[in-house]
């Protein structure tokens, strides 16, 4: 982590003829009688994607950011300003504007800023310097044909790639200042196959952490049978049947259920103001036994990871929920305080241009002891949703809507046909306690997440074993 701190600190400072002095200056100088907190967020970013479709390179962007974000906060209150000039004048600026909370008074006594080091999760590399311009419309030209190997029927193909390498610090009013610096990648692939006039479609796709050379070829040919076999599968498919079904959800990204429908009623924001179907439920049996949801933001090189969150703090592997528990949620500074609850290193923030917020990194169910088949062999009548597209979540009733992206009938325990159009309807507290299985075959998504609240959209993971839910509600299409 002193490497991330070292190059955040050269990259961010340095060209502003800032130093440690300039900013411990800033933040004695906000710290008014009425201030609790307060913290000056620095962050330089490049951005780049190309798409391709029907053989050429027909989209591609590239972008440079840079700015600080100053934040005081007061009891509940807080006071944000940001700045795309890193500079003293306006950096004092921001700081003045944000005095406006609190009341005139004694000053609070500054603090001297120490460097803080965390371990780091992955290298500090700039993924879109790792290939050249040729080297990417390489890349997705051979995913290209790897899809249109797969199968005759594949008539279309939709490729993505993109980077981003990104520099933040955080300077704290407590006298911390924490660095990191985070690559993160992706290819995204849709392909589209016709058959007998019949037109469906199937999407893959994955990244995390590092640099472009994590798409081998033997990932890329993964992700072309994967997106080829759900399109295959769909163009086979009938009418989903509608009403109350056992349901057995697949490993791994179907755990964005979990993520929608559960993981944002675990955030602290939303307990503290008491509008979470989870408020208040602390020590409470919220799930069926067995059930351990984890919110861990410690694994390498995964795309929901941070070295650091966005307020400088190490991220924790926080357990949510233990066998059926409810054992806490996930904290940042400000709503951890205010409920008298430890930190879990869950403040994240969109760019510097955005206030932190107690966010999910990586969420997900951990194992049970039922092996996979055993679930499906148990179901009489039921559908198995092995992959998912998009949903719909309330987080004050827990309600949501899910639409299934590749998924089965089970009959008699046997998976038969492949059916389309099938959403599942449900309550995510409710969800938890009709769990009845859980397979032993835990396995987190591939790296394609990202997560909405409030306007802001942050990267992170989800996942879980093979999960068998008695009696959820299933919108279909069959007549």
């Amino acid at each position: 982590m002193q490497t991330h701190l070292t190059t955040a600190n050269e990259l961010l400072l340095r060209p502003t003829g800032l130093d440690q002095d300039a900013l411990s200056k800033v933040l004695s100088g906000m710290m008014t009688h009425d201030i609790d907190y307060a913290d000056l967020y620095f962050q330089y970013s490049r951005s780049e994607s190309w798409g391709l479709e029907e053989g050429q390179v027909k989209s591609g962007s590239f972008n440079i950011d840079q700015g600080v974000g100053v934040r005081a906060v007061s009891g509940e209150k807080t006071a944000f300003a940001y700045s795309d000039d890193i500079h003293l004048d306006a950096l004092k600026e921001a700081a003045q504007a944000t005095r406006a909370i609190a009341s005139l008074g004694q000053e609070k006594t500054g603090h001297s800023i120490v460097t803080r080091s965390h371990l780091p999760l992955y290298l500090p590399q700039d993924p879109i310097a790792s290939l050249s311009a040729d080297a990417k419309v390489k890349l997705l030209e051979k995913l290209e044909r790897y899809a249109k190997a797969q199968d005759p029927r594949v008539t279309q193909v939709m490729a993505s790639m993109a980077a981003e390498y990104e520099v933040v610090m955080v300077a704290r009013s407590d006298g911390v200042m924490a660095g990191d610096v985070r690559p993160l990648v992706r290819v995204s692939l849709q392909v589209i196959v016709e058959h007998n006039g019949r037109r469906e479609q199937g999407s893959s796709g994955g990244g995390g952490r590092f640099d472009y050379s994590y798409f081998t070829d033997e990932v890329l040919q993964d992700y072309a049978q994967k997106a080829v076999h759900q399109a295959i599968v769909n163009l086979d498919a009938r009418p989903a049947p509608a009403g109350s079904m056992t349901v057995v959800l697949g490993s791994g990204w179907p755990g964005i259920l979990l993520h929608e429908a559960i993981g944002h009623g675990l955030e602290g924001d939303f307990n503290r103001k008491g509008s979470s179907a989870f408020s208040n439920m602390i020590g409470q049996q919220v799930a069926a036994k067995g059930i351990t949801i984890v919110d861990d933001g410690t694994i390498a090189d995964r795309r929901g990871s941070l070295s650091m969150d966005d307020e400088g703090n190490a991220p924790q592997n926080t357990v949510l929920i233990e066998d059926g528990i409810l054992r806490g949620y996930i904290q940042d500074t400000l709503n951890a305080r205010l409920m008298g609850m430890g930190l879990t290193g869950n403040a994240r923030r969109e760019s510097y241009a955005h206030i932190p917020m107690p966010r999910m990194t990586n969420t997900y169910m951990l194992n049970g002891d039922k092996d996979p088949q055993e679930i499906i062999k148990s179901v009489k009548k039921g559908l198995y949703a092995a992959n998912f597209g998009g949903g719909q979540v309330d987080i004050t009733s827990g309600k949501f809507v899910f639409s299934a992206a590749e998924a089965y009938m089970i009959e008699d325990g046997q998976i038969t046909y492949p059916v389309k159009g099938a959403t599942l309807i449900g309550n995510g507290p409710d969800v938890l306690k009709r769990v009845s299985m859980i397979g032993n075959d835990m396995a987190l998504d591939s790296g394609v997440g990202t997560c909405g609240k409030e306007g802001q959209s942050v990267p992170v993971g989800v996942g879980q074993p093979t999960l068998k839910i008695d009696g959820l509600t299933v919108g279909g299409t069959s007549a």
